[in-house]
């Protein structure tokens, strides 16, 4: 019944992403959550297998759809495309009234589902009281997951006045100011040997044979088990941070650009595609997106981005900026005062001292700075 509610939630929101692209300017408007409700309880009487799941999750479908039509058009999201099966599954129910969700023991609960009944799921954290929706999601490994709709409350800050920059890479995930290296954790030594076995066992086995759905299974499952640890990284790294500092400054990446394919077209081919892939996969694997979302969810307005020009190639102690300084990935030394220490680290205090130009009426961007820069700290 659950997978049934998933292919319906996947059916009907298809058909509103198929309906979309046959409106073009100077037709009438394409039609709307209400104008497609309506239009989903024809379907509804006309077809049996779709009027058997639930309307409350085909009608919670065509809300997301709406909505994400809705982001699109503010320039938050991309295009609403189609959801396909074993990838997005999942469907959300709204209305939940107090008795449709109860704790069993202290790790145990069950919520009510329509069309299925009573649902046993993993207490793992205390629910907010007047959860009005849920979302059940299954992953690609075959796990079933359930999320209730709420707002946590921010991570007060500690009030010390301290402030903190950080600096994001490949080799060292977070760099912080304070000369702390926080590195991602991912699949161990063992679990990247399988992982290299699987994939060569997938590639030799015939598609849409019972052993290739084995292997797939198997490969999902060590990619689900690498992206769990990222996000508890994640999660616990952003709460020490929102606890420790007032104001986190951050570089403003823009890294959904940063790992774009450098594939090309036929006409115009691209150039170290698979170095360039290469490196789109470590930048995903880092957390970097991760990382900031959650420092903003969690330390709501004090976290700043800061411009990532001349970071890297600026010293920290002498402001000096120069290309040369920054002899390896990881050592910094400077050509003016001789300043050594690790690149990741002077890139961080860079991002923290971004509040240097405030003081003159900036815009409270990092900028190079060649004369002086102590006194410009001192002022601010």
């Amino acid at each position: 019944m659950l997978r049934g509610h998933c292919a319906h939630a996947r059916f009907v929101w298809n058909l509103a992403v198929e309906q979309h692209p046959h409106w073009r300017p100077g037709r009438a408007g394409a039609p709307g959550y209400l104008e497609q409700c309506r239009q989903l309880t024809a379907a509804r009487a006309e077809h049996p297998w779709l009027a058997a799941g639930s309307q409350m999750v085909q009608q919670q479908a065509l809300r997301d759809f709406a909505q994400a039509v809705a982001n699109y058009f503010g320039g938050t999201h991309g295009r609403p495309s189609w959801r396909k099966a074993g990838r997005d599954e999942g469907f959300r129910i709204v209305a939940v009234r107090p008795g449709h969700v109860r704790r069993l023991s202290r790790k145990t609960g069950e919520v009510w589902i329509p069309k299925a009944g009573w649902l046993r799921f993993r207490w793992s954290r205390a629910l907010s009281p007047g959860v009005k929706s849920y979302r059940v999601t299954r992953d690609s490994a075959g796990r079933w997951h359930i999320a209730f709709a709420a707002i946590p409350v921010p991570v007060p800050a500690p009030g010390n006045g301290q402030v903190a920059g950080i600096d994001r890479g490949v080799t060292v995930s977070a760099a912080l100011s304070t000369g702390e290296m926080l590195h991602v954790p991912g699949l161990t030594g063992r679990e990247r040997t399988r992982m290299r076995r699987l994939e060569r066992k997938l590639a030799r086995a015939r598609r849409g044979s019972e052993r290739r759905r084995t292997i797939r299974l198997a490969i999902a499952r060590l990619r689900i088990r690498e992206a769990d640890r990222r996000k508890d990284w994640a999660e616990k790294t952003s709460t020490d941070i929102a606890r420790r500092f007032d104001l986190i400054r951050v570089e403003d990446l823009k890294v959904r650009h940063m790992t774009r394919s450098a594939r090309g077209s036929a006409q115009n081919p691209g150039r170290n595609v698979r170095a360039k892939a290469g490196l789109n996969r470590e930048i995903m694997r880092s957390g970097w997106g991760l990382l900031v979302r959650r420092l903003e969810q969690k330390a709501l307005g004090r976290v700043q981005k800061i411009s990532p020009a001349f970071t890297s190639q600026r010293c920290s102690e002498c402001g000096h900026v120069d290309a040369n300084s920054r002899e390896s990935q990881a050592r910094f030394v400077c050509t003016a005062c001789g300043f050594a220490g690790n690149a990741d680290v002077n890139a961080a205090r860079n991002i923290a001292a971004g509040h240097a130009v405030t003081a003159r009426g900036g815009d409270g961007v990092a900028r190079p700075v060649n004369r002086e820069p102590q006194l410009l700290l001192q002022s601010a």
